[in-house]
């Protein structure tokens, strides 16, 4: 019998997932708000964005497997955890869907000023500045993963040109609908750009001020993946200059956004809460097949470990 930690914020004590864990003889206990503590006797986690750093880590002495209950797992420490023999576990295109339909959401509500002009009508005006249709502009997709692929059929039905740049392997990218090129052209043809790409050291800060040097004047970012790809000073400055016409953002670097950021009271720049993969949907898929994806991993078999290698090396030394 093991002992799970259940730290995703929409799991409750007595649901699906909770009955899930437990008809199988395992223990749950659900956070508490002292990630150190309640990882102390834990066998197994389940987590949302949690900072599992290497000093969490340290203290999870019983710890062998963690599942993230969504795609990005950038706030945990997938080398120390290996180093522990702990299993880091993804689910990759859980919630590709709810991401593209929410990323035409952004598109939409930019192109046609909607946030501007419902915020008009709260505060006493009655706005009636033109927008723009999507049909006949550019998106530029930076990243090619499953939400990316998803967003694809969605931006062509509303007649969209639509460009990526990726580092998925050539023989990976027999789509039709899509013209692979280069960072520096996407930017500099795209009317609208899409960030879906992971957060690495290579993509930290990758949207800087050269890369806003290079988009049209009226184009406008939009990010569903991480805040820290966009250098948020430059985006600010960027928009505030008019050297592009805005951004709709989900995700900013520091979350909540902090009173003092830079992306606070910029004209053309709306900040949403982190909502892009937060349907009934994909939340009920993150957490069946997490807790599945956790069972196997207590079991030794994990699908989705992304520190698999790094393990495999450690135990051949």
């Amino acid at each position: 019998m093991a002992l799970i930690l259940i730290t995703t914020d929409y799991l409750r004590p007595g649901d699906e997932v909770d009955d899930l864990l437990r008809s199988h003889g395992h223990r749950t206990r659900f956070a508490s708000g002292d990630l150190v503590t309640d990882l102390a006797e834990a066998d197994g986690a389940l987590v949302g964005h949690d900072p599992l750093t290497a000093e969490v880590l340290a203290s999870a002495d019983r710890l062998r497997a963690v599942v993230r209950t969504g795609v990005g797992y950038d706030a945990i420490d997938v080398v120390a955890a290996a180093r522990a023999g702990i299993t880091v576990s993804n689910l990759p295109g859980i919630n590709a869907n709810a991401v593209a339909e929410y990323t035409m959401g952004l598109l939409l509500s930019s192109a046609r000023r909607l946030v501007e002009s419902a915020t008009g009508v709260a505060s006493g005006g009655w706005p009636r500045g033109d927008g723009r249709e999507l049909r006949g502009s550019a998106l530029g997709l930076i990243g090619y993963g499953a939400a990316a692929r998803a967003v694809v059929p969605l931006a062509k039905a509303f007649g969209m040109r639509v460009l990526c740049t990726t580092g998925v392997p050539v023989a990976e990218r027999a789509d039709a609908d899509v013209e692979f090129v280069e960072l520096p052209e996407l930017l500099a043809a795209a009317d609208f750009v899409s960030v879906h790409t992971a957060l690495t050291p290579k993509t930290r800060g990758l949207l800087d001020a050269a890369a806003f040097a290079l988009m049209k004047p009226g184009a406008v970012l939009v990010n569903t993946a991480r805040g820290a790809i966009v250098d948020e000073e430059a985006l600010a400055a960027a928009v505030r200059e008019g050297r592009i016409a805005g951004a709709a953002l989900d995700v900013v670097a520091e979350e909540p956004l902090p009173a003092e950021s830079p992306l606070r009271g910029v004209p053309g720049i709306v900040v949403h809460s982190h909502l892009a993969g937060q349907t009934a949907e994909a939340r009920r898929a993150a957490g069946i097949e997490g807790a599945c994806e956790l069972l196997d991993a207590l079991a030794g078999h994990p699908k989705h470990a992304v520190n698999a290698h790094l393990i495999e090396k450690r135990d051949n030394r």
